[in-house]
């Protein structure tokens, strides 16, 4: 089912994920969408989540994902990487590589996480956020664009409505926007398209937004974008401290996923099955 299929009959949760693997995974799980999360993508860089990798990094990681997995995606395009043109550019690329929708956001470039604590983020001047937003449209063939606002109160209603204006065809306010489930009400009012939310770990939207609650506020994309990165950065670190600690491996690997699973969950048995059929036996 494509994702604007799936977005008119109920909300669709997407997961964070940021390579192949975590792709795999999430589509073994039974998710109906993916979130190339850029603040995954940038931490498997090494990099927080300031924008520090380049447009094609990011279009690397995705086309990765699209790979791996036969989800419709949606990609994290941060500030589309420079003014309208390059958003235009960005927005081809993204369309070219099969993404289902991408979301960018009106801050100015380099962007700053929203979550971080006593963070003040800069906005772009409302004409060329609107601008960026269309140019990204005109470029977007059938992808969905969702318009993201790092701004708060009125100002993300009137920047919503702007948005909708240069043909956005979703809103997308952070968790920090807003503080109450009404607000989030009046911006699905005011915009008069359908929102997508981020239910990031440890944020109020994690812990408010039920299935209940964004059903009747206009929420159709639900984006998990850091779950899965936090469960799998504690799990490594916990693991590489034991045997740095000297425990013995045999003893750590008795708490993850044994090999021949794993081996399963890749994927080796269809490989093997190719193989098979298009290789002489000899090469086998």
């Amino acid at each position: 089912m494509e994702l604007r299929e799936m977005i008119s009959t109920g909300v669709v949760r997407a997961p964070g994920v940021w390579d192949g693997l975590t792709a795999r995974l999430a589509e073994q799980a039974g998710f109906p969408a993916l979130c190339a999360s850029g603040f995954a993508i940038s931490a498997a860089l090494g990099y927080p989540d300031a924008e520090l990798y380049t447009m094609s990094e990011n279009l690397q990681a995705v086309r990765t994902v699209r790979e791996a997995s036969t989800l419709p995606v949606i990609a994290d395009i941060d500030t589309g990487y420079g003014n309208a043109v390059n958003a235009g550019r960005t927005a081809r690329r993204f369309a070219d590589a099969g993404v289902a929708a991408v979301f960018m956001e009106d801050q100015r470039s380099p962007k700053r996480c929203p979550l971080i604590p006593g963070a003040e983020v800069d906005l772009v001047d409302l004409a060329e956020a609107e601008g960026k937003v269309r140019a990204v449209k005109d470029a977007a063939g059938d992808m969905i664009v969702i318009a993201r606002t790092d701004a708060k109160g009125d100002e993300a209603l009137r920047r919503a409505e702007a948005y909708v204006r240069a043909g956005a065809d979703m809103i997308m306010p952070v968790t920090k926007t807003f503080t109450t489930v009404e607000e989030w009400a009046r911006c699905r009012e005011v915009a008069g398209v359908p929102l997508t939310a981020t239910l990031t770990a440890s944020a109020w939207t994690e812990r408010e937004f039920t299935s209940e609650v964004m059903e009747q506020i206009g929420v159709r994309l639900a984006l998990l974008p850091t779950q899965v990165l936090m469960a799998v950065a504690g799990a490594a670190q916990h693991c590489l401290g034991r045997l740095a600690a000297g425990e013995p491996p045999a003893s750590v690997s008795e708490d993850g996923l044994g090999h021949h699973d794993f081996v399963e969950l890749i994927g080796m048995a269809e490989i093997e099955r190719q193989q098979h059929a298009y290789l002489p036996t000899a090469v086998v």
